[in-house]
């Protein structure tokens, strides 16, 4: 059930960053007129109320624009009610409030009605409320859940909130979607771990997959499922036996392998991925986790919209693997392709080694002309750092690195939601989809780097930028 006036009532931010509530005369009329049941303002079945919204919308004419309009206040409305959530839960600890998320996501200014000539559907702006409902499903769940899943994974929105600390994922989701080989490396690279903790570790979490990702499978094949939940008893002492089993005396020593003791681990362990996620995301360590005992009390007392079907919360569990797996896929390709550059140019004689990582740096992340950086490297025309960077290759380097790392950990994760046989006929679909994402962020470092007055706010640079760091640029 849900009130009536968020159909009409519209909420958006001020000239001064505040928040206000409008509600529009025009809108009343409509709803009231369409819905007389209703017309008092109470209680409402949001999800009959939206199937006949969505149905208006689909016809030409003033009713189509009405409803629409419905349609952009409530998700105002359930835009907001996210931000509030998120202040509550974690803004007193990282010194944010809901106005400064408001500035993000409430970015609704033109809703349709008819006495005025433009709408959303005439301009190249579109707005997060747009995106909302010109994605939503009534199919797959409620329209409250879509908003707040499109909300809570909004690209500067958590780009602002990564920057605070505040990474909105579970710790076994974390472990659910990251390989023994990922923290391998991350423990080895970014923690500096002994070679013995990282064994036990990539054990640890190798017995956690065999038993959480199989059970998970389970229920999801018995019509269950949802967001990733902390492992019961009988999963810890399944995990210990397979412990047992793998980790032999050597390794094993006089480890504790009692269930308190798994549970302190898994969640250590994914302490150390999240304060990774985070690093390569923003450059800060600083971590908060939706696990800690005090953040989930306050969500127990505040909680979050409840999704409506376990399809919902199972798309947006993907949803947030998808795009932390699509970042650092970026990450790891542009890495790789740099350190491979760096090596075959160290063996060149003179190297030139150095000149490219400054080249590389000055073009994508301080947006110098060639001629500029010529006389900056020491070379002496433009077309000698034109042939030093490659960028048509470079950029098509790290794109075939990217697709082919992010096809295999999607796959992989797809697992846990698909069975075997409906994986394999997923397998080139989801080819072909990524490499369309792909193609976009690769297309618009292009189009970026053909621009004169160039200004690095392209996912490709930005993140190019953070790999140079490593240079010591």
């Amino acid at each position: 059930m849900g009130t009536a006036s968020r159909y009409w009532r519209l909420v958006r931010i001020d000239g001064t960053g505040g928040c206000k509530v409008e509600a529009i005369a025009s809108l009343t009329a409509f709803f009231r007129q369409e819905f007389p049941e209703v017309a008092g303002g109470g209680e409402v079945q949001d999800a009959l109320i939206q199937r006949r919204l969505l149905d208006l919308l689909k016809i030409e004419g003033n009713n189509s624009l009405m409803a629409e309009g419905c349609l952009r206040c409530f998700i105002s409305n359930q835009i907001e009610q996210v931000c509030v959530q998120l202040e509550e839960q974690f803004g007193r600890e990282h010194g944010f409030t809901r106005y400064d998320l408001f500035s993000f996501v409430l970015d609704d200014v033109d809703v349709a009605i008819p006495h005025q000539q433009g709408n959303s559907r005439q301009g190249a702006y579109k707005s997060l409320a747009t995106e909302i409902l010109q994605t939503f499903n009534v199919e797959r769940g409620s329209l409250s859940t879509w908003a707040t899943q499109l909300t809570k994974h909004h690209q500067e929105l958590n780009g602002f909130l990564l920057e605070r600390g505040v990474y909105l994922i579970s710790d076994w989701a974390i472990l659910n979607d990251t390989t023994p080989k990922q923290v391998q490396r991350i423990f080895s690279e970014f923690h500096h771990l002994t070679t013995v903790e990282i064994q036990q570790a990539c054990i640890l979490l190798g017995s956690y997959h065999l038993v959480y990702r199989r059970d998970r499978l389970k229920l999801r094949q018995t019509g269950g499922g949802g967001k990733c939940q902390p492992p019961t008893d009988r999963q810890l002492e399944q995990i210990a036996q397979y412990l047992v089993a793998k980790l032999g005396q050597e390794l094993r020593g006089n480890l504790d392998l009692s269930t308190e003791y798994i549970l302190t681990r898994l969640q250590d362990m994914a302490g150390k991925l999240r304060q990774y996620r985070i690093y390569v995301r923003c450059g800060t360590a600083q971590i908060d986790s939706i696990d800690d005992p005090e953040i989930r009390r306050q969500a127990e007392n505040n909680p979050s919209p409840k999704s409506d079907s376990d399809q919902s919360e199972e798309q947006e569990e993907f949803l947030t693997f998808y795009q932390a797996a699509f970042l650092e896929s970026l990450d790891l390709s542009l890495d790789r392709v740099i350190s491979d550059r760096v090596t075959n140019l160290q063996r060149k004689k003179p190297p030139t080694d150095r000149q490219f990582l400054e080249a590389l740096h000055l073009f994508h992340c301080q947006g110098k002309a060639m001629g500029e950086i010529a006389a900056k490297i020491g070379f002496q025309a433009q077309y000698q750092v034109t042939r030093l960077l490659k960028l048509k290759e470079f950029r098509a380097d790290v794109r075939q690195k990217m697709l082919y790392m992010l096809r295999d950990r999607i796959l992989n994760q797809a697992k846990i939601y698909v069975d075997p046989e409906r994986l394999q006929s997923l397998d080139s679909q989801v080819e072909i989809a990524l490499d369309e994402k792909i193609s976009e962020v690769i297309q618009e470092a292009t189009d970026e780097a053909s621009n004169p007055n160039r200004s690095s706010k392209s996912r490709f640079a930005q993140r190019l930028c953070k790999q140079l760091k490593k240079f010591g640029f």
